[in-house]
């Protein structure tokens, strides 16, 4: 069947999940393209339906089948690609990490977010605790991360529950105060903090860390954007761990 209202209920409730409110009642986020699609399958994510436009009802079989007009109805992206998959939020108990790890406070753009998120699968940052963080299941973070969020551990949690967490672990914030991040030795297992985009790292990350590292600067550039600088230092502390 083809659903050509946009009066549908399930329409209407793919619809809402572009808003944070509905996707925490549903416990739910929506993938967008064939390939994130493919990609969010791929990585074992609970899928509940993958929804497509008629000229893509091959690519995946039980797809439920939409008009365009429908299609751009529910679509978060400028340039809909006429296919979106509605995905079961996991449910990650707040936990050690397995390896590396990083705390992010109070990252307020998804963008930024998403592309930490990004970078961390890349460099193997496995579990993501978050304090205080826009929607890592946001429509922009999900694009930012191109994937990564199916592939980490992502944790929310106050900073009692998350320190918690991380007994053990070296926490070491990244601040401007702190040792060159390139000249640090870190341990075998570490957890980078990187703070807001406007504001750093609240007092009390800094105070309840081990270590404080930088990455060093020419004096007429004050600061880097919060993903340059996490994507820098995650690999920076891990290319000093194999020393």
């Amino acid at each position: 069947m083809i659903i050509s209202s946009k009066d549908n209920a399930l329409i209407k409730k793919v619809s809402s999940l572009s808003d944070k409110k509905y996707r925490k009642l549903y416990g739910q986020f929506i993938v967008e393209s064939v390939k994130a699609v493919a990609e969010c399958i791929n990585a074992g994510m609970d899928v509940e339906v993958i929804i497509c436009t008629q000229d893509l009802a091959d690519k995946f079989t039980g797809a439920q089948v939409v008009t365009d007009a429908v299609f751009s109805k529910i679509s978060t992206e400028k340039s809909p690609q006429g296919m979106l998959a509605v995905v079961n939020t996991p449910e990650n108990t707040l936990c050690a990490p397995k390896g590396n790890c990083l705390l992010l406070d109070r990252l307020q753009d998804p963008g930024n977010l998403g592309t930490i998120i990004r970078t961390a699968n890349a460099a193997g940052y496995e579990d993501i605790y978050l304090y205080n963080c826009t929607d890592a299941y946001s429509p922009k973070a999900i694009r930012a991360s191109m994937g990564g969020v199916f592939n980490v551990n992502l944790h929310e949690g106050n900073l009692d529950e998350i320190f918690n967490a991380l007994e053990g672990v070296q926490v070491l914030s990244a601040d401007m105060d702190g040792e060159n991040v390139f000249a640090f030795t870190p341990e075998d297992k570490v957890c980078l903090c990187v703070g807001n985009e406007g504001n750093g790292l609240c007092d009390e990350v800094i105070a309840r860390s081990d270590n404080t590292v930088k990455i060093p600067m020419r004096d007429s550039c004050e600061s880097l954007n919060a993903a340059i600088s996490a994507a820098i230092a995650m690999y920076a502390l891990k290319n000093n761990q194999r020393r």
